[in-house]
This record gives C-alpha cells, sequence and structure tokens, in this order.
C-alpha cells in the first residue's frame, strides 16, 4: 500500500512528509530519491512523471494527478490503463474562478483603457456598459467552467456555456457539439477558455473561431480569456486578432510552450494580460488531504471519484 510521488517542478521532500503525516502507517517515497520497495507501490501522485517510474512499478492501482489538468498523463503513450483521477478541490475550483471572474471585470470595466490614459495622464471617462448587456460564454462546462459561470451569472452576466455533451444549467443557455459551437460564438462578446487538453481541442480556438466572435457587442469588439490549457489555442492567431483588431482584448494564463518565450509577440500586445499559469494554484495541504482521503476511500472499498475517461482524455 505504499505511495510513489512522481512530481517536476515541486519539492518531493515537502510533499512527502505532508503526505506521511496523513497516512502514517504507508510508506511514502520520492521517485528522484529512488524507490526502495517498488513492488509494494500501489499509488503514483505524478505531475509530468518520469514515464520510466510506470513501467518500474509494477504493482500500481491507481495513479493521482497533481492538478486539475491531466494532459501531462495522458499524453505519454506509457501511461499504464490504470485508474487515473483527477484533483477536484474547491480550494482550486474557487481560485480559478476568482481569476475568471477578475479578468471578465477587468475588460468588462475597461481597465486596459483606463490604465493607458493615466500613464499618459489623461482625464477622460468612457460609457460603461450593464453587465447584463455583455454576453461571457464558457468553453467547456466542467468543475471549473460551470462555477465560474454561476458566478459571472451572479454578477449579472448574459451568460452561456458551450461543452462536448449537453448541460441544463438554470439561467445559463447551453451549446454542446461540433455544430452547435459556430452559434455559440456568434453570440459572445467575452470567450473563456476552459476546455481540457485533448486531441479534439487541439487549436481549437484559432482563426476560423476567432472570427466568429462578433464586433456587434457592448464592449465594442470582443476580448478571449484562457486559464484552461495553452494547446487548445493557436497562440499566432490570437497575436494576429489582438493586432488586427479581431480581438479587442485578451487575458492568457496558460500557452503551448511554457514559460512564454521571450520573443513571443504576445508579450508586446498592450491589449492583453498575461499571468504565469497562476489561476488555479491551489493549496498544497488541501491536495494532499484529498489525495489521502481517496486513498482510505479506495481501501474500504468506497469507488474513486473524479475519474478520467482515458477514451476522451478528460
Amino acid at each position: 500500500m505504499n505511495l510513489v510521488l512522481s512530481l517536476k517542478s515541486f519539492n518531493e521532500p515537502e510533499w512527502i512528509d505532508r503526505l506521511q503525516a496523513l497516512l502514517p502507517n504507508r510508506k511514502i517515497e520520492g521517485w528522484n530519491g529512488g524507490v526502495a520497495e517498488p513492488e509494494k507501490a500501489e499509488y503514483l501522485l505524478a505531475w509530468k512523471p518520469d514515464p520510466a517510474a510506470f513501467s518500474a512499478l509494477p504493482n500500481l492501482k491507481v495513479i493521482f494527478s497533481l492538478g486539475a489538468g491531466v494532459d501531462h498523463l495522458t499524453s505519454l503513450p506509457e501511461l499504464p490503463k490504470l485508474p487515473l483521477v483527477r484533483i477536484v478541490d474547491p480550494d482550486l475550483t474557487s481560485r480559478m474562478t476568482e481569476w475568471v471572474v477578475f479578468q471578465t471585470l477587468l475588460h468588462h470595466r475597461q481597465h486596459l483603457t483606463y490604465a493607458a490614459q493615466q500613464e499618459a495622464g489623461v482625464w477622460n471617462g468612457h460609457r460603461q456598459w450593464a453587465a447584463k448587456d455583455v454576453r461571457v460564454g464558457i468553453l467547456g462546462l466542467g468543475e471549473l467552467g460551470l462555477d465560474s459561470a454561476k458566478a459571472l451569472k451572479a454578477l449579472g452576466f448574459n451568460v452561456a456555456g458551450w461543452s462536448r455533451t449537453p448541460k441544463d444549467v438554470a439561467g445559463i443557455e447551453s451549446f454542446s457539439g461540433e455544430d452547435k459551437l459556430e452559434p455559440f460564438l456568434n453570440r459572445t462578446d467575452i470567450l473563456v477558455n476552459l476546455l481540457p487538453s485533448t486531441p479534439a481541442t487541439h487549436k481549437l480556438v484559432n482563426a476560423e473561431r476567432l472570427a466568429m466572435l462578433p464586433h456587434t457587442g457592448a464592449l465594442g469588439g470582443p476580448v478571449y480569456i484562457n486559464a484552461g490549457r495553452g494547446a487548445t489555442q493557436d497562440e499566432a492567431a490570437i497575436d494576429a486578432a489582438l493586432t488586427s483588431g479581431q480581438l479587442k482584448g485578451a487575458s492568457l494564463d496558460v500557452f503551448a510552450i511554457e514559460p512564454l518565450v521571450e520573443a513571443s509577440p504576445l508579450w508586446q500586445q498592450k491589449n492583453c494580460i498575461i499571468t504565469p499559469h497562476v489561476a488555479a494554484e491551489s493549496d498544497p495541504q488541501a491536495l494532499s488531504e484529498y489525495v489521502a482521503q481517496q486513498i482510505k476511500g479506495f481501501e474500504r472499498g468506497d469507488a474513486l471519484e473524479n475519474l478520467v475517461d482515458l477514451d476522451v482524455g478528460y
């Protein structure tokens, strides 16, 4: 019943200490420190793991992804056909919603315009539309997307969502399937991308889709916000749309290659807000407790929660 951690860009000793306190009767080891008893390892906690860990731990029963995204695992050909659990934590969800609402409000309340005026020493007010006149569209109505949609709806925005399969959420218009993507985009002033990274979503937000966003809305042009996965967007198309005015503004927290390379022209876009993949950094203690509770429940015979469908990638 041992637990092994293979975590890139995380401090494995700190995570081992935290999990050991929660699971005192189990041996918890870090892959980077060497696994003394690989045959006894039944659980793997992973973030961009060393693929060699899969074959070196022959008796794994469950793999946990340290984070909401799982494409760092599902993209690995070495990934075994085992239960894969993603993190769904209230703290992570609320932090994502905070970031999405904050970025939406920055564009809605014309912060970039006023920030530029402040730098130039200009005192000039602009018409402010009511939230009900602004159409927000959420790409991806999973746990994170639904929470953001409900929060924006509570602020008065006209909210709709698009997902692979139909959703029924009170007060939120739902679009689903490939044939409903264009009408969804046609009614969206602020597009919020919270899609997972799968083969079906690769560069889904491209020049063709950005051109479907209307210029007839209250903001005078569409805005694009992404805190989902960088692989779901075409960054060259976003840069071109910002330059041409097809996009009035953008807020980007995720990119295909991270850190975002210094040569990226997005750094120079004055109407683009960039944050370094920090939208939904969650509390390490909360995530450790989540993993520990799942392991204890699994050993009692309870069903694992938030299992990934390996066929669709999330």
